[in-house]
């Protein structure tokens, strides 16, 4: 019986030859976009806790007990104020226990720490920023809008959703009758108790209303559904 010995070079035809070295060089691209991809990642992870490590430096310097005399504004930012809204856009001029002097971002932005927000039971517990940008929402959270800290109004505070449950990330767990604390450079604490929670679109900012009502309030705004909504937690100060 006669065989036939057929080498592999007959069945290698060139379309053959130009399939294999685009499949190499498919192959290749896709090592190389993993490996970048990993190394953005690994960067921007870096990067998040190297400026969340400052807001822990704020805390600790908040523990230092000096007295001076600060003046500062509170503007809105996204939004003009209603006919009730303005009088408490206004110059404040208070007498702190706390002192910290403004810091300054690596692109030069300065800013100043008004508040620390503490959420003991989703353990959150950071320094408020008083002003709100893209760099500093990588510090700390931030004020978004409102009266000076625990003053009669809406106090609304924004932060980042991490998955690292930094910042904001744990802030889904809110539920209503949780108790939120507000410690002003005066260093007086409030008490403030939550009372509704709810998601809207980013367009709207109705959860910024100083219609309080005569009552100290807190807004808490972060984003949700992978920053296609916005969650908002309110709270109220604690009665007596």
């Amino acid at each position: 019986m006669n065989q036939i010995l057929v080498s592999e070079k007959v069945y290698v035809t060139p379309e053959l030859k130009r399939k294999r070295k685009t499949y190499k060089v498919i192959f290749i691209l896709c090592l190389v976009l993993i490996v970048i991809l990993t190394g953005y990642y690994v960067f921007a992870e870096y990067d998040k806790n190297q400026k969340e490590s400052i807001s822990r430096e704020i805390l600790n310097q908040m523990n230092d007990q000096t007295t001076v005399e600060e003046s500062f504004i509170v503007v809105a930012l996204d939004e003009e104020p209603t006919e009730e809204e303005v009088p408490i856009i206004e110059m404040h001029t208070e007498t702190t226990t706390n002192t910290l002097e403004s810091q300054v971002t690596a692109n030069g932005q300065t800013y100043q720490t008004e508040a620390i927000l503490d959420y003991p039971k989703l353990g959150i517990n950071y320094p408020v920023l008083s002003e709100e940008s893209e760099e500093l929402l990588k510090v700390s959270l931030c004020k978004y809008w409102g009266p000076n800290p625990n003053k009669v109004g809406n106090y609304c505070i924004v932060g980042h959703n991490y998955r690292s449950g930094k910042m904001f990330g744990k802030l889904s767990g809110a539920e209503i009758g949780d108790e939120v604390n507000l410690t002003d450079l005066n260093g007086e604490t409030v008490t403030y108790v939550v009372y509704n929670r709810y998601v809207v679109d980013p367009t709207d900012v109705s959860c910024t209303s100083q219609l309080t009502n005569g009552q100290r309030e807190i807004t808490l705004i972060t984003c949700t559904n992978y920053g296609q909504d916005r969650l908002v937690i309110k709270a109220r100060e604690k009665q007596a």
